[in-house]
């Protein structure tokens, strides 16, 4: 007997659910809106089983909602996926766009398998993921009242002789009075906020510290400490944004989930590359990008790199070694040949996390008891 399977899209707003339940054997979906609240999801639940037959799966768009309604399907029994709504095909004759109507185009879709998913963290992985992402906003935070407490002093002609936001600048800024009341006022706020978002960021990086210290994040965390350019909240950024490591089956994967490779517009015989396409998880591929500049310097371990090293296997700090030389030599032949150093930098990024990938897939076969399908040799 045939299975009869019932196609449910999901368009998820902050008040309604507009949902599509396409039955088997019929060409129309019908449509039915929902309240996104708990009461509106549990009769949601209790009509899917009512009047879908067999099995049901449905699926929503990531987005701003999170991941809540898809747990709370899961747990009623209602298999459920969250797609990419960057991958969701759109016709580019179809010119009107409503809720409706995109329920209904996610329910077709899901039947014909055209739906790309996504791997949706765990409540405690989503946790530590907005840890590392709050720190990353008083980052920004930090930056910017930085920038306007500079440019204040700048209008003034106010400046400093040595090297700024250093512990020697603080004390001179903490000195510095005018003679307008109302200017003191704003550059007293200014200082305020300063320090205010220094403890603040000062927390968080305790808090991570911690985070790092226990499982599962100990021994991935320490694996990558080990590579330049990357200390605690770099490693912690990396595996806290990937969560399940274990879905990207080598390294071109990863390169492309992170944005890393170049976009493509080729037809025929003209072939035609671009910018990497940014098209993945941006947090990542900033820290990668930063951690390498740090190979742009010619390869050794210094006394903070040595400490990092410390009592961890020969196996990753080995890989981590064939990273620095192969990065450092990659940087400056692309560089003398004519490439502008954000480019080369962008290159040793996308190689760097094939390094990445080598150890942390290797520690956790290593783990398991299991042999790596394979070994990124860089």
């Amino acid at each position: 007997m045939r299975k009869r399977t019932t196609y449910v899209g999901i368009d998820s707003a902050k008040k309604h659910n507009d949902v599509a339940m396409l039955l088997p054997d019929k060409q129309e979906p019908l449509a039915f809106r929902a309240t996104n609240d708990k009461r509106g999801t549990n009769r949601l639940i209790r009509r899917l089983k009512k009047e879908a037959p067999g099995e049901v799966v449905a699926c929503y768009e990531a987005g701003p909602c999170g991941y809540e309604l898809q747990r709370k399907l899961e747990a009623a029994g209602i298999r459920c996926l969250v797609v990419a709504p960057s991958l969701v095909p759109v016709k580019p004759g179809d010119r009107i766009k409503t809720n409706r109507r995109d329920a209904k185009k996610l329910a077709r879709y899901l039947r014909s398998g055209e739906l790309t998913e996504v791997h949706p963290p765990t409540e405690e992985e989503e946790a530590v993921r907005d840890l590392c992402r709050c720190r990353e906003a008083a980052r920004d935070d930090q930056t910017r009242a930085r920038h306007r407490m500079s440019k204040l002093l700048l209008r003034k002609g106010v400046h400093y002789p040595g090297r700024a936001w250093t512990k020697k600048h603080g004390v001179w800024l903490r000195g510095l009075k005018f003679e307008e009341a109302a200017l003191q006022v704003v550059f007293e706020d200014y200082l305020r906020q300063l320090e205010h978002l220094e403890e603040r960021l000062k927390g968080l990086e305790e808090q991570l510290d911690q985070v790092s210290k226990t499982e599962p994040y100990m021994e991935p965390v320490a694996w990558l400490r080990c590579f330049r350019g990357i200390d605690t909240v770099t490693a912690m950024t990396i595996v806290a944004e990937l969560h399940d490591f274990r879905r990207f089956v080598s390294p071109t994967d990863l390169m492309s989930y992170l944005g890393l490779v170049p976009s493509e517009d080729s037809t025929g015989d003209r072939q035609k590359r671009g910018a990497i396409t940014k098209a993945g998880n941006k947090h990542v591929r900033r820290v990668l990008v930063e951690a390498s500049w740090t190979y742009t310097r010619r390869p050794s371990v210094g006394v903070g790199l040595r400490m990092r090293r410390k009592d961890q296997p020969g196996w990753v700090i080995a890989i981590a070694d064939r990273a620095q030389d192969r990065l450092y030599r990659r940087y400056w032949k692309l560089v003398t040949h004519g490439k502008e150093h954000n480019k080369a930098v962008i290159a040793v990024a996308r190689e760097l996390i094939g390094f990445v990938w080598a150890a942390l897939y290797k520690g956790q076969a290593m783990a398991t008891g299991c042999r790596p399908a394979e070994e990124a040799s860089g």
